[in-house]
């Protein structure tokens, strides 16, 4: 399929990233301050929540969906809800459709607004929040960097998606800026642990999986059910703090060393715009256990980048990569995350872990970049870094690229600030 083309002209490049075969949702700030339900198409945002009202725009459900500050009420409505609202918008928008909008001066004045002129919020209400650690590549050069590389992935790691549950309240929106976190440190010679800002402070290059419709508690789910509940995806980096992370991990696991933030791309590009874009798991080392065995294509090849840039400075693209490098897809870990009967809900977000490629300037974080630090990189600028110091910006990018057209998500982008003194 190529591009579909729209009356909105700025969505008829092929390097858009919002043409008509991508309509990504998201939540707008209109001036007032107050958020509402929109899709992105070119340059412009469409106003759900006024074409609904219009009743130009309908879901299926006997109330409205669109007049609160977030997806989630139609998320829940499910696939069939979000199939219809698609093809909807689709056909008020592409070229020679329903002229409904097109030829409304005052409902297309009411509806469209430039993206430009306004802010974006978080665009759905996250009810949990579990991170994976999917990516072999990720996980053997971790793992060689504390284990050797004889060691390197665990022994269940080929056969399990290992995650663990993480901090929903601090999942924020990109543009967010957030101090450096405090923690306890410990470094391999000292005698006991002090308490103080992360030194080690760093990236994770992820995608998040957004569950659209939940499961009832003690009910487990196929990976093709699993799938069927994706509303949609995200750009993700799961900050985390390596120094506070070494000492407190062992043996549960991070938890002070991620939980002081996680940033998400505005948008939340769906299922639907990315079926092109299906691709294959790699092939198994170990046959996966039958509950795990995927039906077909469930991961995506989307193109990857993070850049860096110091404050008041230009950017340097640190790492190139592909969503396409990852063990297990997210279906596979939605699946196994209510295989034990867990209630999977509206709005959980499903981290896919750190994303890495076979080369260094293909790795989703500093600690494989800079081999722990142990390898400074060197930025356009002339600086260098091992990891990220106060008032470096980090900015994630992703697009799908199609036969004269690309899917993108729009920026990932969060700021380090100072730390906070504490008392």
């Amino acid at each position: 399929m190529g591009l579909i083309k729209s009356w909105v002209e700025t969505a008829n490049s092929a390097n858009a990233q919002f043409p008509l075969n991508n309509l990504p949702y998201g939540v707008f700030l209109d001036a007032d301050g107050a958020g509402s339900p929109c899709v992105a198409i070119g340059d412009m945002i469409v106003d759900l929540g006024v074409l609904e009202d219009e009743g130009v725009l309908e879901t299926g459900s006997n109330e409205p969906v669109f007049d609160v500050p977030f997806l989630n009420e139609f998320m829940d409505l499910g696939s069939d809800a979000w199939a219809d609202v698609r093809s909807r918008l689709m056909d008020m928008l592409k070229e020679g459709g329903d002229d409904v909008l097109s030829g409304n001066d005052n409902l297309r004045e009411a509806a469209m607004v430039m993206q430009a002129d306004v802010k974006m919020a978080m665009p759905f209400v996250v009810s949990e929040f579990t991170d994976f650690y999917a990516g072999r590549n990720h996980a053997t050069n971790v793992g060689t960097m504390f284990r050797g590389k004889e060691n390197a992935l665990p022994p269940n790691w080929l056969h399990i998606p290992i995650g663990y549950n993480g901090r929903a309240s601090t999942v924020v929106v990109s543009g967010t800026e957030f101090p450096r976190p405090n923690g306890q440190l410990k470094g391999p010679n000292d005698a006991l642990p002090s308490f103080g800002p992360s030194k080690r402070l760093d990236i994770e290059l992820e995608m998040g999986a957004i569950v659209g419709t939940g499961n009832e508690m003690g009910r487990p789910v196929s990976v093709a059910e699993a799938d069927s509940m994706i509303f949609g995806y995200v750009i993700l980096n799961d900050w985390s703090a390596r120094d506070i992370q070494a000492w407190e991990y062992q043996p549960l696991g991070p938890f002070q060393a991620k939980v002081f933030a996680s940033t998400i791309s505005p948008w939340i590009v769906t299922k639907a715009a990315l079926e092109p874009f299906r691709t294959n798991t790699p092939k198994r080392e170990f046959p996966l256990l039958p509950y795990l065995e995927e039906p077909g294509p469930m991961l995506y090849d989307i193109d990857l980048e993070v850049a860096l840039a110091p404050q008041g400075k230009s950017e340097t693209v640190i790492s190139r990569t592909n969503y396409n490098q990852m063990y297990y897809s997210s279906a596979q870990q939605l699946a196994h995350h209510a295989s034990g009967g867990c209630e999977m809900s509206t709005g959980d977000l499903l981290g896919s872990g750190t994303i890495s490629g076979p080369e260094k300037d293909q790795c989703g974080a500093l600690l494989e970049i800079t081999w722990a630090g142990a390898e400074p990189i060197e930025l356009d600028t002339g600086e260098t870094r091992t990891f990220l110091e106060d008032n470096d910006t980090v900015t994630m990018r992703g697009a799908a690229k199609g036969n004269g057209y690309t899917i993108g998500f729009g920026d990932c982008t969060g700021t380090i600030l100072p730390p906070v003194k504490f008392p």
